[in-house]
């Protein structure tokens, strides 16, 4: 069973080492574990049903409590807190486009706002309904999960829009094939969610991001159907594939996708290298991407991420012996960590030249080669690493993720100063916040920011220890806040990654402009001028 206020299966756990604890004990002082609501408080405080009644819908309160919020950490407090505020007044499972249709028409016959939901995985509040105004209807796409056509001679499979990355790639893999598009949410995300969010995976830097991936597909609109043929290539004006990308269900409800699939990669491994410092890193990893050098993957931690990294891993005995080797060849306490996915469609010369061409560089800028054990560890957890979430909020920590993009001149300067003032962002009541970061993703041009921070969740004072929900929120908005306006000024974009939904929509003005904004509006207004579709989401 999936958990209705945190991340993943019930079941699965992913345990907090005791040097793990004091280490975060030592960076930021002792969590309080503070007691949460239960399922059964929250279901008692639903309120009541404001849709007419229609014989698709789901009104069940579970249904309607678990359709509620998304993963970001105003809905993890919301949900823990059991003050959840909105809730979607049912909830719809269709399983074709015709079903769609008829609930788009049911929408707007009685005015009800719909909310298209694919894996719940949303960050950033795509999912999540407005208070005030008409019934909210959320449409569940889980039922639309089907492969619907390889075509092998052209390399293109369409897919229905509620299918999993994990179901995708069983239907592939068995084939032959693969998409390889691997965000960390890969477990539950979806295809059509991935579309609407413009989703980069973590082997993106070889398979490409969904953009590059998504040829064309189905779409259902308040004004009807718009269909979007898989040209290879056309000058036949602007690509409509690109309006639908990122577009977070404003425009229309996503029922199935072309994609660009490629053959299974006969040879693929993850190397990890360190570096003295983070800069060195950088210049390598720039100059690979500059290169055109075929990797999958570039993941370069800096310092505190890879001491961070390693402390929480729980492998203690072998980080002793790693930070003694390390020590003694002088990557002291700068040392950073790259792990770099090498992926070949074809074993060969070609492929080994490739990886040989990539540590050449990454040897001249001083980076040590330990093979591939520690990337073996990082693809084995990479999808059960947000399972330690639901762990630290236990122990008494709250943790999120925000991330940017930027030119190669602004990497280390945006990067430094939104870690800055995340680090100092609580200074003034006296708590610490432990923050490091990654470059995920590498282009030409420039590199993908991923910044990870952890506070202490905030208590009443009293003996009761009861959780303050409040002060924990206003912790958060604090520490965004302050990244985000560093991010804008330092002309990077609000969303690398993962799309705009509520949290970045105040910020998305100053990267599109005032034009630019109304030119959305515009074709929003078009396809739903009854405003039926997903309110406040990327426009107001």
């Amino acid at each position: 069973m999936r958990r209705w206020n945190g991340w993943g299966e019930a079941a699965i756990t992913y345990p907090l080492p005791e040097t793990a604890a004091q280490y975060l004990e030592t960076r930021i002082g002792a969590g309080l574990r503070l007691e949460d609501a239960s399922l059964e408080r929250v279901l008692a405080n639903i309120p009541p049903v404001r849709l007419s009644p229609h014989p698709c819908l789901s009104t069940d309160p579970e249904d309607r409590l678990r359709h509620a919020r998304g993963q970001s950490l105003p809905d993890w407090i919301a949900l823990r807190s059991g003050r959840v505020g909105v809730f979607p007044d049912g909830v719809a499972y269709p399983a074709c486009d015709e079903d769609v249709r008829a609930l788009l028409d049911y929408a707007r016959r009685t005015g009800t706002r719909l909310i298209p939901y694919g894996g719940g995985t949303s960050v950033v509040g795509h999912i999540n309904p407005l208070p005030g105004g008409a019934p909210v209807l959320t449409l569940d796409l889980s039922r639309l999960n089907r492969l619907l056509e390889l075509d092998e001679t052209s390399r293109l499979a369409t897919f229905e829009a509620g299918i999993t990355g994990p179901e995708i790639e069983k239907q592939l893999n068995a084939r032959g094939y693969t998409l390889g598009h691997y965000p960390q949410s890969f477990e539950y995300s979806t295809l059509g969610g991935w579309i609407a969010a413009r989703s980069s995976g973590q082997q993106s830097y070889y398979y490409g991001r969904i953009e590059n991936l998504f040829a064309g597909g189905h779409v259902e609109t308040p004004l009807g159907a718009l269909d979007l043929p898989p040209h290879p290539a056309s000058a036949a004006g602007p690509d409509l594939c690109q309006m639908v990308l990122g577009s977070e269900g404003r425009l229309g409800i996503i029922t199935r996708a072309t994609v660009r699939v490629r053959p299974l990669p006969e040879e693929e491994s993850f190397q990890a290298f360190f570096f003295h410092d983070w800069e060195s890193g950088a210049a390598a990893v720039r100059e690979i991407a500059q290169a055109g050098l075929k990797l999958s993957m570039l993941r370069l931690s800096n310092a505190l991420e890879t001491t961070t990294t390693l402390a929480l891993s729980g492998k203690g005995k072998l980080v002793e012996w790693a930070n003694r080797g390390l020590s003694f060849l002088r990557y002291a306490e700068g040392r950073c960590l790259l792990i770099a996915g090498f992926t070949a469609e074809k074993r060969g010369k070609a492929a080994r030249e490739q990886f040989a061409a990539a540590r050449e560089v990454i040897r001249a800028h001083g980076g040590l080669w330990t093979g591939t054990p520690i990337g073996k560890m990082w693809k084995k957890s990479r999808f059960l690493t947000p399972y330690l979430r639901n762990t630290l909020w236990e122990r008494g920590y709250a943790l999120d993720t925000l991330e940017t993009a930027v030119t190669w001149a602004n990497v280390m300067p945006t990067a430094e100063e939104t870690q800055k003032v995340i680090r100092e962002g609580l200074a003034e009541i006296g708590e610490r916040v432990l923050v490091f970061a990654h470059l995920s993703h590498m282009y030409k041009d420039g590199a993908g920011i991923y910044v990870t921070y952890l506070y202490r969740r905030a208590a009443y004072p009293s003996a009761s220890l009861r959780a303050s929900p409040d002060e924990t929120l206003r912790r958060w908005q604090a520490l965004k806040g302050a990244a985000s306006r560093v991010i804008v000024a330092h002309g990077g974009t609000i969303s690398h990654q993962h799309g705009v939904g509520l949290d970045h929509a105040p910020y998305l003005a100053a990267e599109k402009g005032k034009l630019g904004m109304q030119m959305l509006e515009s074709v929003r207004r078009s396809l739903d001028p009854e405003g039926l579709l997903n309110p406040g989401k990327l426009l107001s």
